[in-house]
């Protein structure tokens, strides 16, 4: 079964590639994605990382979580799934 890990404090020209090259000497990788700001482009800092392998991954956080990885200290942990959102309000100001 799959095994998805969240990747923070990621340098902001860490691309995908890089992220992948980091995570695969642990194991046979999925998916490896550097969450990217839609207005800007830029990177948001943050980045998961599927690995096809729950052993994989968990050698994966032993060994990075805490490392420096271009200058910055990553956090490496599992991904917990998002929360659901609160329902949205609508544009009726209803305090008036």
């Amino acid at each position: 079964m799959a095994k998805k890990l969240f990747v923070g404090n990621l340098s902001w020209k860490m691309t995908n590639e890089d992220l992948y090259s980091v995570f695969a000497e642990f194991g046979e990788i999925e998916e490896a994605v550097v969450a990217i700001d839609k207005l800007s482009g830029r990177s948001k800092g943050f980045g998961f990382v599927t690995y096809v392998e729950d052993a994989s991954a968990a050698s994966a956080i032993e060994a990075l979580n805490g490392a420096e990885i271009e200058g910055r200290q990553i956090a490496v942990n599992e991904a917990l799934p998002p929360k659901p959102r609160e329902e949205r309000r609508s544009f009726r100001n209803d305090r008036y």
